[in-house]
């Protein structure tokens, strides 16, 4: 009696740290993870979204030469054995028919089995994908027999005896029964997802090569989207990302999977600093038949979807040399890494916020640190949160980096540890000892303190800095102040003055932005000289710390400490910023400082202390949140309904009235009056803000997020005039009569 074949097959995903048009570097890495999902037993191994030339190409998509090197890439992958004996879902760009399209590339054993392309295309946020490729549409009566083809590069006849492939939106059908199918990024996200035409088509394995970035609190939905259609539908469903700065303000964030019937089978990290992560799974296919044969609903929909398409199977590409499956009886299946068929579920790993707004921005400096070739970070340390933040994620990346290294002292991540500090020299194997001295070698901080600077900031700063490890000083930038203003003087034979020492607000504020701005042009001086007063090569890359609330209510002198090469906390609220201080002085020993810190009120310290009204914990007169007019909680609801609910002033004010309910409506609508008229004032602002970590969603970057105008009416004429009509039907005595009942 012949028993049924085996169902058992190993499949392999992965995140991959790959860099935009960085050919070389990210076809090795492409090649490592087929290397190491073949040695772990796989027969599949999928890739992330565009991983041939990277993710974040942009415009260089509108180029040839893109098209061209992601072939050849391709071509040497074949040469190197990537593909020999096993399937490997290819992420990359491809030119049919004169029209650029987002692609999968299916190859096994030297072949193309087929190509195909993205049918939606990711257009919101930071997504700009309309611009570069086309959403594909699959012609009318083109079935499987006779599929669109796709003519290769000639050097494919030359090398591997194959003039073309088949392009499509097919599934593969392999000779042991096994079928898989593509689904790309976007489409999962999209109300009719091809993951569910797929498995009604009898696909059970289903991938989703990917290139999403990180932004707080989406890992959740990106995972539910992923677990809740295969809870539906059945089906083993991998799921691979990029990780890591491929050179732009995002980061991809990795946590590749595997979901069976609902229930996670592996998931590789969300943040690291390794390049290749990849992760594998043993799957009887069984189970998948089993539970959509469970299901009478499932069985009755995709027997109406094979009878509107002419049969079973007509979207299936036969692959009679392709095997994925194997025999566990067989002694020439044995493979001690293969992973072990398991019933149970991974319970799901997702980070707090606290922990994705410092461990986020270290992975993506740490990438921009090695890539760039930098020698280290300079950092303007205030002694305030938004600078202590910059300066604990720096430290967060050096914890990372020294645990990665000291774990394998051979490895990449310790070979770009001594080349970035600068210890390829004398000991081959060195690596620091401590996160401490990491950080000695390439943080730099610096307390640049005027007359109007407090003694408890000046503390905060250096404690932080001994404790980090960091190359710390203290200075004080009077002498430029002054001289400058003498300058002004001599010009004019006028000198400025505080308004608590008689001048007008003009004069206050100029004098308020000459210390900010001097403060930019001293940082930038101490990042080009610090390596050469230290006796070392290179550069360092000047931090900023301006975070998102400022950036939306443009409280910043323009072309100060705001203005850097990399502000990695530019999208993070100040509530997200002091929660992650709190967590990170719980977390590591000897960061006490941060919740002190954190706690501390924010202070510009621009201004002559006023002995009266200068508190013990700010150290100063001066706050923020007075100068603002506004706190940074509220912040943070404009924020998010001016981006995230897209709301104009009207409509925000609405919203308010209930939210705030609390709020007399005359009061409120002043808030949203304020909010917008220095909103618009500012705006001009972020035209030149510095390249900032993406982290929040209703972040205000002019560059590539939020497209607005940065020439506004400030008066908001039709608008106010809406909000005053309102506030005249909800009069503040009505509001009070009620709170009152």
């Amino acid at each position: 009696m012949t028993s049924r074949p085996s169902a058992l097959v190993t499949l392999a995903t992965c995140n991959l740290n790959q860099w935009a048009l960085d050919f070389d570097g990210n076809a090795a890495r492409i090649l490592d993870s087929c290397r190491r999902a073949r040695s772990d037993g796989a027969s599949y191994r999928l890739g992330p979204e565009l991983e041939v030339c990277g993710y974040g190409c942009e415009d260089h998509f509108l180029e040839t030469d893109t098209f061209d090197h992601c072939w050849e890439s391709l071509a040497w992958l074949l040469e190197e054995g990537a593909t020999d004996g096993l399937v490997c879902d290819f992420g990359m760009p491809v030119l049919h028919a004169g029209v650029r399209y987002n692609c999968r590339v299916i190859c096994c054993d030297r072949k193309v089995l087929l190509i195909r392309p993205k049918t939606a295309m990711a257009d919101n946020g930071n997504y700009r994908e309309g611009r570069y490729f086309t959403a594909y549409s699959a012609p009318a009566n083109s079935p499987a027999t006779c599929p669109e083809k796709h003519l290769l590069p000639t050097s494919f006849a030359t090398q591997f005896e194959q003039r073309d492939a088949p392009f499509g939106l097919y599934h593969l059908w392999c000779a042991d029964g096994s079928t898989v199918g593509c689904e790309s990024c976007e489409e999962l996200w999209t109300p009719q997802a091809s993951h569910i035409e797929l498995a009604l088509r009898g696909v059970e394995i289903i991938g989703n090569g990917s290139g999403s970035h990180h932004e707080l609190r989406k890992l959740s939905t990106r995972m539910e989207l992923m677990i809740s259609a295969t809870r539906k539908c059945g089906g083993v469903y991998l799921y691979s990302n990029q990780r890591g700065c491929d050179g732009g303000r995002t980061y991809y964030d990795g946590c590749a999977m595997i979901v069976v019937n609902g229930r996670i089978v592996a998931q590789a990290p969300q943040f690291d600093v390794h390049d290749v992560h990849v992760v594998t799974a043993t799957i009887d296919l069984d189970d998948v038949r089993s539970y959509r044969a469970s299901h009478p609903a499932f069985g009755i929909q995709a027997a109406k979807l094979a009878t509107e398409e002419g049969g079973a199977g007509s979207n299936g590409l036969m692959c009679e040399d392709v095997r994925l499956t194997f025999d566990p009886t067989d002694a020439a299946s044995y493979n001690k890494n293969r992973p072990k068929v398991t019933e149970e579920s991974m319970e799901l790993e997702i980070t707090t916020p606290e922990e994705e707004c410092c461990l986020g921005p270290a992975c993506w400096l740490w990438d921009f640190l090695r890539r760039s070739g930098a020698a280290g970070f300079f950092l303007p340390l205030s002694g305030g949160a938004d600078s202590s933040s910059v300066a604990a994620i720096v430290a967060v990346m050096c914890i990372l980096v020294t645990k990665a290294a000291r774990e394998d002292p051979e490895g990449d991540v310790a070979k770009e540890c001594r080349r970035v500090c600068r210890q390829e020299e004398g000991n081959p194997l060195w690596v620091p000892a401590t996160p401490q001295e990491m950080a000695n070698f390439v943080l730099h901080t610096t307390f640049m303190g005027t007359d109007n600077s407090s003694n408890v900031t000046n503390s905060r700063a250096k404690r932080l800095g001994d404790a980090i490890g960091s190359y710390h000083s203290s200075i004080k930038i009077d002498l430029m102040v002054n001289a400058v203003l003498n300058v002004f003087q001599i010009t004019t034979g006028h000198m400025p003055r505080f308004a608590s020492r008689g001048g007008t607000m003009t004069e206050d504020l100029a004098l308020q932005n000459i210390q900010a701005r001097l403060r930019m042009v001293m940082a930038y001086l101490m990042a080009q000289l610090l390596p050469w007063v230290r006796g070392r090569t290179g550069f360092l890359l000047v931090l900023g710390s301006a975070n998102v609330d400022e950036g939306l209510r443009g409280y910043m002198t323009k072309y100060d400490c705001s203005s850097a090469d990399l502000n990695p906390i530019g999208a993070i609220s100040k509530g997200d910023l002091k929660r992650m201080l709190i967590f990170l002085s719980k977390e590591y020993p000897g960061f006490d400082v941060l919740a002190e810190i954190a706690n501390a009120p924010p202070t510009a310290e621009l201004r002559p202390i006023d002995a009266a009204t200068a508190t013990a914990e700010a150290g100063h007169s001066q706050t923020d949140e007075e100068d603002m007019g506004m706190t940074y909680e509220e912040l943070g609801y404009f924020g998010r309904l001016r981006k995230i609910s897209r709301c104009g002033p009207v409509s925000m004010f609405k919203k308010l009235m209930v939210t705030w309910s609390h709020i007399a409506p005359s009061e409120v609508a002043a808030k949203v009056k304020r909010f917008f008229y220095y909103y618009s004032l500012n705006r001009h602002k972020m035209t030149t803000i510095t390249p900032a970590y993406h982290a929040e969603a209703y972040s205000p970057d002019d560059n590539r997020f939020d497209l607005r105008q940065f020439l506004y009416n400030t008066r908001w004429t039709w608008q106010f005039s809406a909000i005053d009509d309102i506030v005249a039907q909800q009069p503040d005595a009505d509001h009070d009569k009620d709170k009152n009942d």
